[in-house]
């Protein structure tokens, strides 16, 4: 009988056989959940290099869909109108308050999202490519203009002023419109975070007791007469311990009668201030990254807020 059987090595003079890559790895099976497609997603996220708080982003869009339709329902039984049904609870039916820009980006997850899924073989067809993808702006914030500013602290100086006299309106008035901190803060500022060691050039210290905040921790001027209308306030509300003893609606108040008196109607606010601040030193030639400093913001929230600030400054009066 003829041996059949292959010899083991190749004989003298033969080239020896090139041997061969492996396969690629199959695709996902169309039956897989969609928990272990969002899992798959975040470990695509992170061989792809992308920042922590762009996977961050997704994640936490991913995992609202999830719940919302069921960890285990297979991606393939995924249509176009579960994703619509999601996005209509989302926005409307919720309860919770979902802006322009976070349903923009949520939408833009969902899409970025069965796209790989469909590229990768585990979905035939894209249920999000039908979904239109409307560009989304959101508004400008409110932001006075050089004679409201002008207005506002006239009418803030002659209440510090008058026989019967309250710094408080001015100090805060100042303080917003030099430094531009938010309501949050200003709540949370202790006298001893005033440093008037240079009697030209005081300063404010905006600290955080979260450690996790502490990149928001920053050192920002004062204006020249903050000194003054510090030691008017202290003498007439006597605070021991914060600038502001009070709730931050008591403020909120002091704001609006404010405007109320310099014939401004509603636009004075803190974040109308804060904007207003941030406008100002870009018009006076701050570069940018040194009003994302002083504004106490991440280069991520920055790349929105930067925008916003140009459109701005474009914006005719």
């Amino acid at each position: 009988m003829r041996n059949e059987q292959l010899p083991l090595f190749p004989p003298p003079g033969a080239k020896p056989k090139r041997l061969e890559e492996p396969p690629p790895a199959p695709p996902p099976a169309t039956t897989m959940s969609l928990t272990a497609a969002i899992t798959a997603y975040h470990e695509q996220m992170l061989r792809l290099g992308w920042s922590k708080h762009t996977i961050q982003a997704f994640g936490g869009d991913l995992n609202l869909f999830r719940k919302h339709v069921g960890s285990n329902l297979a991606v393939a039984d995924i249509t176009t109108e579960t994703l619509q049904q999601f996005l209509t609870w989302m926005r409307y039916e919720r309860g919770v308050p979902c802006s322009p820009k976070t349903f923009q980006r949520r939408l833009t997850t969902l899409k970025v999202f069965f796209a790989w899924l469909k590229q990768s073989g585990a979905m035939s067809d894209d249920p999000a490519a039908p979904i239109a993808h409307q560009s989304v702006t959101p508004p400008l914030p409110q932001v006075l203009h050089a004679d409201q500013v002008t207005k506002l602290l006239a009418t803030a100086r002659a209440l510090r002023d008058a026989a019967k006299s309250d710094a408080r309106p001015y100090l805060l008035v100042t303080l917003l419109l030099t430094t531009g901190i938010k309501k949050s803060e200003t709540m949370a500022l202790r006298l001893g975070d005033c440093d008037f060691s240079n009697a030209a050039q005081p300063v404010l210290f905006v600290r955080y007791d979260d450690a996790k905040k502490r990149f928001k921790e920053r050192k920002l001027k004062l204006p020249p007469d903050f000194a003054d209308s510090l030691a008017r306030y202290r003498e007439q509300h006597a605070p021991r311990e914060h600038l502001f003893e009070c709730t931050a609606r008591n403020l909120e108040y002091v704001l609006s009668d404010l405007a109320q008196a310099s014939g401004l109607g509603d636009t004075v606010s803190f974040e109308s201030l804060r904007w207003t601040c941030a406008l100002r030193d870009l018009e006076n030639g701050m570069p940018d990254d040194l009003i994302r400093q002083k504004l106490g913001l991440s280069k991520i929230t920055w790349e929105d807020a930067g925008e916003r600030l140009k459109r701005l400054a474009a914006k005719p009066l």
